[in-house]
């Protein structure tokens, strides 16, 4: 039976969302590979994307009301996981996110969607530093919401003070983030592909924090 982290693997490299090479992130930090769940949307992987998602949240049983999405890419993103697992599940799916800028008319606010003493399950593409999430928690929390978990597609497995990411934010905001992928995984995915070269890559970048 194929792994779904190497489904997604498979998806990401096809749709050129996991690219090796030489990438400076946000945080300044050097990476010999960059992942970007834009190219999922671009090249047409959003709905096999969504159900990878999906069935993630289906297999471990999330306790949540609403999905929220942060602002900019996570909007798409949300929107089809809402469909993807209320189509699984034969149930709607609420699901939320902010705006960059505050609204002035109509409805008004930060918020589309109802956060208000709701259990809410962050969606995000990506774990690097935790900063993005953080911004979420304050988000939600200041909406009235309450965040139960959070899932990546890739966990980065970046590391502060000898401890995953991921774990320091556990750690910190006793929260559980899941990923569909961690990028040990894709050492793995490399090697059983017969790419010992870009299994090494990722093997010696993750020994060098």
């Amino acid at each position: 039976m194929i792994k779904k982290n190497d489904t997604f693997f498979e998806i990401a490299i096809k749709s050129n969302s996991l690219l090796l090479g030489d990438f400076t992130l946000k945080s300044g930090k050097k990476s010999p590979y960059f992942f970007n769940v834009g190219s999922f949307f671009s090249e047409g992987y959003i709905a096999q994307l969504a159900a990878l998602y999906a069935d993630k949240i289906i297999d471990n049983s999330l306790n949540f009301d609403v999905l929220f999405g942060p602002a900019y890419k996570g909007i798409p993103l949300v929107a089809a996981i809402s469909a993807s697992l209320s189509s699984k599940i034969s149930k709607p799916i609420p699901f939320a996110f902010d705006r960059k800028e505050k609204k002035s008319h109509g409805e008004g606010g930060m918020i589309v969607g109802n956060l208000q003493n709701k259990k809410v399950l962050v969606i995000d593409d990506v774990l690097t530093a935790g900063t993005a999430l953080k911004q979420s928690l304050e988000i939600i929390s200041n909406a009235g919401g309450r965040v139960t978990g959070c899932l990546v597609a890739l966990d980065r497995e970046e590391m502060r003070e000898g401890m995953f990411i991921r774990e320091s934010i556990k750690q910190e905001f006793d929260l559980e983030i899941l990923s569909l992928a961690k990028i040990s995984q894709l050492a793995d995915f490399f090697e059983n592909s017969g790419k010992d070269n870009e299994a090494s890559i990722i093997k010696d970048y993750l020994a060098s924090q």
